[in-house]
């Protein structure tokens, strides 16, 4: 199962009362067509999700009800994640996921392990570019082509990320998506299978075929469409709360105030006949 989570946060100008949105995405089966979401509100300007477990709860009972199983694998895609909040998402936001996932799982799957985790950030707030070193190949943009992987010599040396460009620029200079791995459990255990050299292999081929799987886009995406459906999410929730977040008398009212709480009477409510779709695309 694919996961992507994503929070947004009220701006300057919304009410102090405006609270922190989270939003969950999660593939149901092995096609990567369908991704319906769960979401929660929190207290404003946090940035860790206090309510995952509950929302991996959904998750995992949604592709139970679909596949008759538990998923043995789960790789998440967490966006909207600074460099100093990597460790956080590990001390902070794994503990719930392993949490919900003990109350699904039987005794016997735990005890081996079972699901496998893997955690990695997505970014495409960086200044990293990438171009051709000869104009054969370069696209009719003159970026590098689509599909471009680099994990390598600009990338850390310590710890894996690499940068993909899976999609062609119609302007400008492409900006490649950039992903870090904080956690794998998935990759590195399993035996590497031709094509592929290495696990690096394996991940960076799956993001950049998934970039050609979003929704509203007949061809490759930017960003890997588990963290890309819950930025989306995170907008129509954001349209939700136009009364917090947009107030139309804006002089009247007080700008957002640091450490506020969230007002006890904001809610979300979603009909029962479109929780289980993608009504955020």
């Amino acid at each position: 199962m694919l996961m992507g989570i994503d929070v947004t946060h009220p701006q300057p100008g919304a009410k102090e009362t405006a609270p922190s949105v989270a939003g969950v995405v999660a593939s149901v089966d092995k096609f990567l067509g369908q991704w319906p979401c769960d979401f929660a509100i929190q207290e404003a300007r946090k940035e860790m999700v206090t309510s995952l477990e509950n929302m991996t709860l959904t998750r995992l009972n949604r592709w139970e009800k679909v596949n008759k199983n538990l998923p043995e694998n789960i790789i998440v895609y967490r966006d909207g994640v600074s460099e100093g909040q990597y460790q956080k998402v590990l001390d902070q936001e794994l503990p719930l996921i392993r949490n919900a996932c003990r109350q699904k799982y039987p005794a016997t799957a735990t005890k081996q392990g079972f699901p496998k985790i893997s955690i990695i950030i997505c970014g495409k707030r960086h200044h990293t570019r990438f171009f051709p070193t000869a104009e054969s190949e370069a696209d009719r943009s003159h970026n590098c082509e689509p599909g471009t992987v680099v994990d390598r010599t600009v990338t850390e040396a310590g710890n894996w990320d690499f940068f993909v460009q899976s999609h062609a620029c119609l302007q400008g200079t492409a900006r490649p998506g950039h992903y870090y791995v904080i956690l794998d459990e998935i990759f590195r255990a399993r035996k590497t299978q031709a094509p592929h050299v290495s696990a690096a292999d394996a991940l960076e081929e799956l993001t950049h075929n998934m970039c050609h799987l979003f929704g509203r886009a007949t061809k490759a995406v930017s960003l890997c469409p588990p963290a890309y459906y819950a930025d989306l999410l995170c907008t129509r929730l954001r349209c939700y709360l136009a009364e917090q977040y947009d107030p139309t008398d804006t002089s009247a009212t007080p700008s957002i105030a640091s450490g506020s709480t969230p007002n006890d009477k904001v809610d979300i409510k979603i009909p029962d006949t479109l929780k289980d779709s993608m009504f955020y695309v």
